[in-house]
């Protein structure tokens, strides 16, 4: 069966939901991070002359490693490229952050996974209600737009615009790189075989993800205003004492709101660059309570490794083995798999949820902010449409029509763009469109 494309009939029921958002008896709630990104304008043969310089050895890189000096900046990074991954990397030492702004033109932009999730519904008038952990005017004033929302240190439920504080942002650094670019690493010459952006965090706020009190006891005291919950921001946390700590407080947290509210989505976003210990640590504690895990598939692959087992992404048999395994291993109702080629949800059907029109506006809103780079407003995502779906998308849409499986999967083709203008918070705009069928 082919692919019957429905990306015109949900973006119009989006636009209707819309133009209902101030009829919207509840909310969506994002969580938990901001930061101000410093990005860097890439340039291969800038970053060629860094590994020239400062390349001293192999590239490779282990999920402990910080970069301490150029030398390991180069080490780490190339072995990134090489692959063409994504992830996160801790810098001890802002002499790296410092020689680095003078070896790239820089640009600025939002950072945090529920800042960046809340400004892409905010550009298209979706109320939403965000916790932030930078509050500096180069951050707040990205997100004075639209209906976005904070609880307050008095505990009340304010616009953002207005309560911006007077302190310095919270950097971090990007690093987006290009398809088809060619590395020059000690004597050899390697093609970027992705586009893709590293992640290099220098604040130490994150490492700990402080959640303020009355953030919670607003939601606590809220409950049935709730519709949906997302749940991220813990990629820079490497202390499993730390992350059990704020599991100490947050589980109890989703277990009263689930108790007072069952029938809210509490969406866990994973991502594949968290330290493992904290990963193993952070996914058995809240798929005790979520609803939807999500994840990339290389954080499938990673999860997959745990067990032994290989992931083989150009194979639908491999990818569904791997979400049954993961199914079996989280209890959560569902996992909804986000890829550059398709989205996919995996798992049991949720009662008056349309996960098909989630992940069809999580796509095309992903494919307007890699198009243009920027969040994207309805008439950016109705050009959108112009863009193919992806050849493999297809594929996979045409083999799963022929499978006997006993999960519910819906199965969306991406619109595909092969050198994207802009790879930072793609993830986040795809999960901000999920939300939107969760509206209530």
């Amino acid at each position: 069966m082919a692919y019957l494309d429905a990306y015109e009939k949900y973006l119009g029921q989006l636009k209707d939901d819309i133009a209902n958002a101030k009829n919207l008896q509840k909310y969506l709630v994002f969580g938990y991070t901001s930061n101000l990104d410093v990005i860097f304008k890439w340039d291969i043969h800038r970053f060629n002359r860094i590994l020239d310089k400062f390349l001293l050895e192999e590239p490779a890189w282990e999920s402990e490693d910080a970069i301490h000096s150029m030398e390991d900046f180069a080490r780490i990074t190339s072995e990134f490229l090489i692959k063409g991954i994504g992830g996160s990397v801790e810098v001890a030492d802002i002499g790296v952050c410092e020689y680095l702004e003078k070896a790239f033109e820089l640009e600025y932009g939002l950072g945090g996974n529920g800042a960046q999730g809340a400004a892409a519904l905010g550009t298209l008038g979706i109320p939403v209600v965000v916790q932030m952990t930078d509050y500096s005017p180069e951050v707040c004033k990205k997100l004075e737009h639209g209906d976005i929302r904070i609880v307050d240190e008095a505990g009340q439920l304010v616009p953002m615009k207005g309560h911006t504080r007077k302190e310095p942002p919270l950097y971090h650094m990007i690093l987006q790189f290009t398809k088809g670019d060619k590395l020059k690493i000690r004597g050899k010459e390697y093609n970027i075989p992705i586009s893709n952006r590293l992640i290099l965090f220098c604040d130490s706020v994150h490492k700990a993800v402080p959640i303020p009190a009355h953030f919670l006891g607003y939601l606590e005291r809220h409950p049935c205003d709730i519709s949906a919950y997302l749940i991220a921001g813990f990629d820079a946390v490497v202390d499993k004492q730390i992350m059990q700590e704020r599991l100490d407080i947050l589980c109890p947290h989703y277990e009263r709101l689930k108790k007072a509210n069952p029938d809210f989505i509490l969406y866990f976003e994973g991502a594949d660059y968290i330290n493992l210990d904290v990963k193993e640590l952070l996914y058995r504690s809240i798929s005790r309570y979520a609803d939807i895990l999500g994840m990339n598939e290389e954080e499938l692959g990673i999860q997959l490794g745990r067990f032994g087992k290989d992931l083989d992404k150009g194979s639908l048999p491999s990818v569904l083995d791997g979400l049954r395994l993961l199914l079996q291993r989280f209890p959560v109702r569902g996992i909804v798999l986000h890829t550059k080629d398709y989205a996919m949800y995996f798992g049991a059907r949720l009662p008056g949820v349309d996960i098909e029109k989630g992940l069809t506006i999580g796509n095309l809103m992903s494919a307007t902010r890699a198009r243009l780079g920027r969040y994207g407003t309805i008439e950016m995502c109705t050009e959108s449409l112009k863009m193919d779906l992806s050849p493999t998308g297809l594929r996979f849409f045409e083999e799963l029509a022929q499978m006997q499986v006993d999960e519910y999967i819906c199965l969306v083709p991406s619109r595909y763009l092969e050198k994207p203008k802009y790879t930072i918070g793609l993830g986040d705009t795809f999960v901000a469109g999920v939300h939107t069928s969760f509206l209530k």
